[in-house]
C-alpha cells in the first residue's frame, strides 16, 4: 500500500493498476488495506489512482459510515478532469447503491444526468447502468 501513497507518480499509477487487477479475482485481498484506501480516495488528485480507486472501493465490504465517505469521495470524482474517473465513479455509485433504497434514488438522478449531458463514456455508461437498474 505504501507504493500508493509514494511520491513518484508512475510507481502510484502501477501499484493502484496491480492492486485493481488484483481485487478483480481475490477481492478479500483488499479488506486490510480499507481505511487507507478511502483515506486516499479523499486525497488523492491523480486521475490514473482515482479510476482505480472507483473500481476497487466497491468490492470492499464497508459498513454504513464507510460507504458514505466512499459515496462522497465518488462524487468528488464526478468533478475530475477525466472522463474515464467520472465514467468509473459513476459504476461506483451505482454498484454501492445497490440494495439502499435511498442511494439508489440519488445514483439514479446522476446516471439521469450523466445520460444526457456527460461525455461519450459517461453517457453509454449511464444507459447500461439505468437499464440494469430498470431490469431488477
Amino acid at each position: 500500500m505504501d507504493c500508493l501513497l509514494g511520491s513518484d507518480p508512475v510507481v502510484r499509477m502501477r501499484a493502484a493498476d496491480a492492486a485493481e487487477k488484483v481485487s478483480v479475482k481475490q477481492p478479500a485481498i483488499l479488506a486490510r488495506f480499507k481505511r487507507e484506501l478511502l483515506d486516499l480516495a479523499e486525497q488523492t488528485t491523480q486521475a490514473e489512482v482515482r479510476w482505480h480507486l472507483a473500481l476497487m472501493i466497491p468490492r470492499l465490504a464497508l459498513g454504513r459510515g464507510e460507504k458514505d465517505r466512499a459515496m462522497v469521495a465518488m462524487r468528488r470524482f464526478l468533478n475530475d478532469r477525466s472522463s474515464i474517473v467520472k465514467t468509473f465513479a459513476l459504476q461506483a455509485l451505482a454498484d454501492m447503491s445497490r440494495g439502499d433504497r435511498d442511494l439508489e434514488t440519488d445514483v439514479l438522478v446522476l446516471l439521469e444526468r450523466a445520460a444526457s449531458s456527460g461525455t461519450a463514456a459517461m453517457k453509454a455508461r449511464s444507459r447500461k447502468l439505468l437499464a440494469q437498474f430498470a431490469a431488477k
